[in-house]
């Protein structure tokens, strides 16, 4: 993730959630969706979730399974001192690992049991380290650990696709000023790529067949599990 990226999420971290509290319906409806897939997990899983932000996965987690334990791996500072502060307020603070930095710099300690990650793998643009990000989370899961991966994923290019990026952009509620930045950088500081795409770059980041489990706008949500060898 480019460092100019890590500081537009520093210089907006305690604004973050107010500013897309319009798709806060669908980030409800993704983890309805994230805490079906991990079911199987034992009641004292270990989950690894990387670009954790300011946590809404992790928080809602917790709330459903008071045994888990959870390492959030963030390089933006003021993003995981909100993290933080929530974590705090709800009482999980103890069942929590605040990491900053990226995946890389995370000591390997013993494997996870499940990872996310939620829309992060979109800010690496270059498709080869793209697929080295899904390689690093698929190293540090146990055998056949199942991650839940979610992308903005579009082909942007086609008919269809401009059509859903006007619904896209008139989902998020932003300022006109926000849309515009927002379609501005699409394709160039965010890889915004078909979902066929994106179902290739899972299983050359090591894990086994991707399956399409959630779409809502451009956001598209995929389970899969550490492929043998991996």
């Amino acid at each position: 993730m480019p460092q100019d990226t890590i500081a537009m999420f520093d210089e907006h971290a305690a604004t973050y959630d107010q500013t897309w509290r319009a798709l806060a319906p669908l980030r409800d409806a993704l983890q309805l969706v994230l805490d079906n897939v991990f079911a199987p997990l034992p009641d004292t899983a270990n989950v690894l979730c990387v670009g954790a932000g300011t946590g809404a996965e992790i928080l809602s987690l917790a709330e459903r399974h008071a045994r888990w334990r959870f390492t959030a791996v963030e390089p933006s500072g003021p993003m995981l001192d909100v993290f933080r502060e929530k974590a705090e307020a709800q009482g999980i603070a103890s069942r929590c690992v605040f990491h900053r930095g990226f995946l890389d710099t995370l000591q390997a300690d013993a494997p996870f049991d499940a990872a996310t990650s939620i829309l992060v793998s979109q800010f690496v643009t270059d498709p080869v380290e793209r697929r080295a990000f899904f390689r690093g989370i698929a190293d540090r899961l146990v055998p056949g650990g199942p991650l839940v991966s979610a992308d903005l994923a579009c082909d942007m290019r086609s008919d269809a696709g401009k059509r859903l990026l006007d619904v896209w952009f008139n989902m998020m509620s932003v300022s006109p000023q926000a849309r515009e930045r927002a379609s501005a950088i699409y394709d160039s500081q965010v890889a915004v790529v078909p979902p066929e795409a994106m179902d290739d770059i899972l299983r050359q980041g090591g894990f086994d067949q991707p399956v399409r489990c959630f779409q809502a706008g451009l956001i598209h949500a995929w389970f899969a599990r550490q492929a043998p060898g991996a």
